[in-house]
């Protein structure tokens, strides 16, 4: 019942939209909001603007496209910047098709799908409202009804320009229902909805010889020929095709170079004059933003033919490539995941950071640089700090080829891995491993890959699978470190002690004979060297903790296990280092005794409670990290 209630209230919300008046009430209106005539192009990017804008490392972000669009800020802003926002000030870019050209599952379907949804959203606010003729097939502009000798004027008074004539029914209409009275033609409020088929429009090619072009324009409707007595009386044609339709709003070219061409010369007049000829009449006026997509082949094919430069000088291309960006791909995963039937299955830690990995791997370019290699500059471009690298180096990788990104393994090639995995071996947990075995096996099947670039991608299997053993290492350390906190907090304390004897140049106090110890340098070289810190790096690396320690105590806080992200990774690896025969013993061992069998359980409840992993992906993960450190 609370569910019933909710559309009972969604209802009555859509009831209180709702609007009907003449157009005398309707200039009224536009008088106190003169926003409401904006034209299509400026409604998409007002949309885009009302969803929030902020600035994220001195780059423009869209929060418009946040969860939907992962990983391509860069191909966003540059979206908005080149197109939508000069189109919406009538600049010259509104008179080309956008041309979204990028690889298979790369994003193009799913931001025309999110420019749609956002629009028919758009439309139930005060911001988006659309009001049309009443009773138009394409909710046509009321303003269409100003006659042309008043337009200036009206421009004038109302600081808003007419674009656009009047349709054959309108005119007919006004004609000889209203005697030519344009302020007593009805007007209504419109709501965007490509189900309902308005405001929106999709057009998809099929074959040649059975697809017409009345599926675009509309058609005669020899059923009232006799009733009306010509073909070209505007009441005997169905003004239903999809320019019709998404007149005001968006339409959606799918695959649109492989369309026939006689759809495709439609669009010229459509793009520069704002027109296109349908049946026995003048050229119907039409206000809607025509968004295409297609893939880089079919688009070189396109370019290469003589025949389509008039088509092609009235396009804006936009490339939208695949992400490069390793944690946003992870999003891509767990979205693709969360709209799936697998979503109960258990995904362990890190199994889709390392899928990710080999992705984006391979859609990657090599570097003319001689110091950098895939792996590294995957973590570049993920904003991880890799030594000897700043964010000029970055610029500069991202300029160095302009078409990366524009080939590689795409999402849905691993979702289809993952789930292949899951339904042969029904199984109910999963985890890295699992994935890039169903990765590496399903390289021979693929058709679209090369022999060179297979071998190239099970080496990138490799690399992904060495970065996970790292990882595996790391996590199981962390927990074992965890079960034996007391331990890492005694050898934390233990280093600052002497690392404030060493930079103060003191002795230490044996707390037991009272005798003065030098600071034990063999046992802060042991700790530092976990992490790299050189012999020359060593005095640098001991004053800034000092200098942190003193910080904390400033400020009234104390300086604990956590508050250094390197020192505390030092003392974790260390102590891992200490006891790692601890850890081969209790990871590997087939019968564990009673204290080793506590230990870990320990460290399974530490996976479990603390790290995301389940029972079974947590036993894995020791037996894994066990057969590691006994080679």
């Amino acid at each position: 019942m609370d569910f019933l209630k909710k559309v009972q209230s969604y209802r009555e919300e859509e009831e209180n939209l709702k609007w009907e008046g003449t157009f005398g009430e309707y200039l009224d209106m536009l008088r106190e909001r003169p926003y409401l005539a904006q034209s299509s192009h400026s409604r998409v990017y007002n949309m885009i603007k009302h969803a929030g804008i902020e600035e994220q490392n001195g780059k423009v972000h869209y929060k418009f496209f946040d969860d939907q669009i992962f990983g391509l800020e860069e191909a966003m802003e540059k979206l908005v910047e080149e197109y939508f926002h000069p189109a919406a000030k009538r600049l010259d870019v509104k008179k080309r098709i956008l041309l979204l050209m990028g690889p298979v599952s790369g994003g193009k379907s799913t931001l025309v799908t999110l420019l749609k949804r956002g629009l028919e959203r758009f439309s139930h606010t005060d911001e988006g409202a659309v009001y049309a003729i009443k009773g138009c097939p394409m909710h046509e502009d009321p303003l269409h009804l100003i006659p042309q000798h008043l337009r200036e004027d009206f421009a004038e008074e109302f600081g808003v320009r007419i674009e656009g004539n009047l349709s054959p029914l309108n005119l007919m209409r006004l004609e000889q229902e209203y005697g030519g009275r344009i302020e007593d033609m009805p007007v209504e409020r419109i709501f965007f909805s490509e189900d309902k088929r308005t405001g929106i429009g999709t057009f998809s090619p099929s074959d040649p010889k059975s697809q017409d072009i009345a599926d675009l324009t509309g058609s005669i409707d020899f059923s009232t020929i006799a009733e009306y007595g010509s073909e070209s009386d505007p009441r005997a044609y169905r003004f239903d095709g999809e320019l019709n339709k998404a007149n005001r709003g968006i339409m959606e070219f799918q695959e649109m170079l492989k369309c026939d061409e006689k759809f495709l010369w439609h669009l010229l007049s459509l793009t520069q004059e704002g027109n296109f000829k349908a049946g026995r009449f003048a050229l119907i006026s039409a206000d809607e933003m025509i968004i295409a997509h297609t893939n880089e082949s079919e688009y070189r094919s396109f370019i290469s033919n003589k025949k389509n430069e008039a088509l092609h000088s009235r396009m804006i291309v936009m490339p939208v490539p695949y992400n490069l960006k390793v944690t946003q791909e992870e999003r891509i995963y767990e979205k693709m995941i969360n709209q799936s039937d697998i979503r109960d299955v258990h995904i362990a830690p890190h199994t889709l950071k390392v899928a990710a990995m080999f992705t984006i791997m391979t859609r990657l370019k090599d570097s003319n640089k001689n110091n950098i290699d895939l792996l590294k500059k995957m973590r570049l471009y993920d904003g991880e700090t890799v030594e000897g690298f700043s964010d000029v180096d970055v610029e500069e990788l991202r300029n160095e080829h302009h078409d990366e990104g524009m080939s590689g393994i795409d999402p849905r090639y691993v979702i289809n891995r993952i789930s292949s995995t899951i339904i042969k071996k029904e199984m109910t947990s999963i985890n890295a491993l699992d994935v890039l075995r169903s990765l590496k096996e399903g390289l021979s099947s693929h058709a679209s890959i090369s022999k060179d670039d297979r071998e190239r991608y099970l080496n990138f299997i490799s690399v992904a699978r060495k970065e996970y053993d790292e990882i595996a290492k790391k996590e199981v350390q962390k927990a074992f470190v965890y079960s034996y906190e007391e331990s890492a907090k005694t050898l934390m304390d233990n280093y600052l002690d002497n690392v404030e004897a060493y930079c103060n140049k003191s002795k230490l106090r044996d707390p037991l004979t009272g005798e003065e110890l030098n600071p034990d340098e063999k046992l802060m070289r042991s700790i530092e060297e976990q992490i790299g810190i050189s012999e020359n790096a060593k005095k640098a690396f001991r004053e800034e903790i000092l200098i942190r320690i003193s910080a904390y105590a400033r400020k009234g806080k104390k300086f604990d296990y956590s508050s250094h992200e390197r020192l505390r990774e030092a003392i974790q690896k260390k102590l891992f280092a200490d006891l790692k025969d601890v850890v081969k013993i209790t990871t590997s061992t087939k019968t564990p005794d009673e204290q080793q069998l506590k230990k870990v359980n320990e460290v399974v409840a530490t996976l479990v409670e603390g790290y995301g992993y389940n029972s079974s992906s947590a036993n894995e993960l020791l037996r894994y990290v066990g057969s590691l450190l006994n080679r």
